[in-house]
């Protein structure tokens, strides 16, 4: 009989005790049964390690970590997946939910590109009370994306912007993750710089299959991104470090002028924050890219 995979579901909880029995239960209730639950708490100030110790007595297989300070998504999965025996990874915050299938899906997917080192698919987005609201990637009338060039993502159409990630239903291979260095734990966020790096030497897949809900909250992360905030501020940083890691590890014209769309949307969205020290860096860093853009093949 083959022997099916071991995956490695890290779910990172921050203040989601109302959510996390729920995504818990999702990913137990998985088709695909060859899988390891790590639940690690960020020091949260509700009561939701009360719910997760709970929800352990009745599966005293999941493990738990809880935070003694708060970490952030990038420290707390980075010192988790030490602890993992997977062969494949997934990133879950505690206020989404995984599909029944999703894990099943991804796997065969990766049968059938053995080559490839990360999978994703499409999310159907929700709110607080669990209703749908949308999908992250627009489909039609049979639930099929309407963006065909999907199957096409890669290194260039990643970093020239626009709907073409959803980390959130993705997997990718333990063994790509560690030998890219792990999240970059200078940045606020993780999946823009990851993907990038990793689309840079290997291969991305997208599978046309609704994969998982994605909660949408009044206080989620891709809402901070076009908010005028202190926070927005530590974004747009983030975005600006992850765009100077392109520069240097772009090699053709190709990948410059991808480069310089996207170096284009943000200082729009700076101006309109009136973040104008970065907006300042920014246009220098657009002039480096078309001059890249002139003496590069």
């Amino acid at each position: 009989m083959l022997q099916l995979p071991l995956v490695s579901i890290i779910c990172h909880c921050y203040n989601h005790a109302s959510f996390v029995e729920e995504c818990l239960d999702s990913v137990l209730n998985q088709s695909y049964k060859n899988i390891e639950l790590i639940i690690v708490d960020d020091n949260s100030s509700d009561n939701s390690v009360a719910v997760i110790e709970s929800l352990i007595k009745k599966n005293p297989k999941i493990q738990f970590i809880k935070n003694s300070k708060n970490l952030g998504i990038t420290k707390s999965f980075n010192k988790t997946v030490e602890l993992t025996k997977g062969e494949f990874l997934i990133d879950l915050a505690t206020d989404d939910v995984l599909l029944p299938n999703c894990i099943e899906e991804q796997i065969s997917v990766f049968n059938q590109n053995p080559n490839a080192t990360l999978v994703f698919g499409n999310a159907e987005l929700i709110d607080e009370k669990g209703t749908t609201t949308g999908f992250h990637f627009p489909v039609d009338k049979t639930l099929n994306v309407t963006d065909k060039n999907l199957v096409n993502t890669n290194y260039q159409s990643i970093l020239k912007g626009g709907n073409c990630m959803c980390s959130v239903s993705s997997m990718f291979k333990k063994e790509t993750f560690i030998n890219l260095g792990k999240y970059d734990e200078n940045l606020v966020y993780e999946d823009l710089d990851f993907w990038l790096r990793l689309a840079k030497k290997h291969k991305i897949v997208f599978t046309d299959k609704i994969l998982v809900q994605k909660r949408e909250l009044s206080n989620s992360l891709t809402r901070q991104f076009f908010k005028k905030s202190d926070f927005s501020k530590k974004i747009n940083k983030s975005n600006y470090r992850i765009l100077l890691k392109a520069f240097e590890a772009n090699t053709n014209r190709a990948e410059f002028k991808a480069l310089l769309k996207r170096i284009h949307n943000l200082i729009i969205r700076n101006l309109k924050l009136k973040n104008f020290y970065l907006v300042f860096l920014l246009l220098i860093l657009k002039v480096k890219t078309e001059f890249k853009i002139l003496f590069t093949s």
